[in-house]
């Protein structure tokens, strides 16, 4: 039995359908719909009614419901107070890649006075592993931009969070000789675009509030994906396309004219910086380090 099976089985029971848990799990329907049949294969007995619809749970199905939960809390329990005895003095923090590298570095250092000789552990990601990874009491914060991804009722039982900063996407290019953008979107011109995975939360979020909203008279070809931000940054840098980043990242290339913002008429969006908290951390720095920051940034 494996313990994203548990995790599975509340999703559908919280969601409702196979197709709305599978998105909450980040998870292809087909994938979900196998992993649910392995659950009720290792029990031995259905859980599901899949002749009805909306999808419903069988009586078995129902009295599991809560028998998951508790499994799942003690296993994550026993993971947590393993984790605190191999790291004792340590403040963990699973961060988004891009905010690892633009924010996390600067932001840590103002509060290096308050962490004192406690060990500080950055683990990075992408979206979808770190929600999983939180979940399962990997670190003691999360560092991300805002979300739907987090707002999953499983993660809202289980953490608290606060904004901690702000940031925003801008379109960018290399400069030509004269200073002006070699990329951009102008009528019989094919502007080259370097861009972020569509799945990924950076990705997504330009193609829906950037991309389409640019007009369809002007002609773009992503020539690369990259879900890197810094890969993002050094391939635009070198004159390969034009992109949008997170405004943070490219400061000094910016101010050292590396880099160039496209039209003003084009979108801008900005983003909100969150960090969340385990609510069940037992370990005193961490509540120490938070209940400073709810104090610093007047939240609770």
């Amino acid at each position: 039995m494996e313990l994203k099976w548990l995790k599975d089985f509340i999703a559908l029971s919280e969601n409702g359908s196979f197709s709305k848990a599978a998105d909450a799990r980040f998870v292809t329907q087909p994938a979900f719909s196998r992993r649910i049949r392995s659950l009720e294969n290792w029990l031995g007995i259905a859980l599901v009614n899949r002749d009805t619809l909306p999808t419903t749970l069988t009586e078995a199905g129902t009295d599991f419901v809560d028998e998951a939960r508790r499994l799942i809390n003690d296993i994550t329990d026993v993971r947590h107070r393993l984790q605190q005895r191999k790291n004792p003095h340590s403040l963990i923090f699973l961060a988004q890649h891009s905010t690892a590298v633009s924010f996390f570095p600067g932001w840590i250092q103002t509060l290096s006075p308050l962490i004192g000789d406690a060990l500080v552990k950055l683990v990075p990601g992408n979206i979808h592993h770190l929600n999983e990874s939180f979940l399962a009491g990997s670190g003691d914060f999360l560092l991300a931009f805002a979300s739907q991804a987090f707002d999953s009722p499983q993660m809202k039982r289980k953490s608290q969070s606060i904004q901690v900063g702000r940031d925003r996407l801008i379109p960018v290019s290399a400069p030509d000789e004269f200073g002006a953008p070699i990329h951009t979107f102008a009528e019989g011109k094919t502007c080259r675009l370097l861009a972020f995975p569509e799945e990924i939360y950076l990705g997504g979020l330009v193609k829906r509030s950037a991309i389409s909203a640019i007009p369809s008279h002007f002609r773009y070809e992503v020539v690369c994906e990259n879900e890197m931000a810094e890969g993002l940054k050094a391939m635009a840098t070198q004159g390969f396309g034009a992109t949008w980043l997170p405004s943070s990242l490219i400061k000094q290339e910016l101010e050292e004219k590396r880099l160039v913002e496209l039209d003003e008429a084009l979108p801008r969006i900005d983003l909100r910086i969150l960090l969340y908290r385990n609510r069940h951390t037992a370990k005193p720095e961490v509540e120490r380090f938070w209940q400073y920051l709810c104090e610093l940034y007047g939240q609770q």
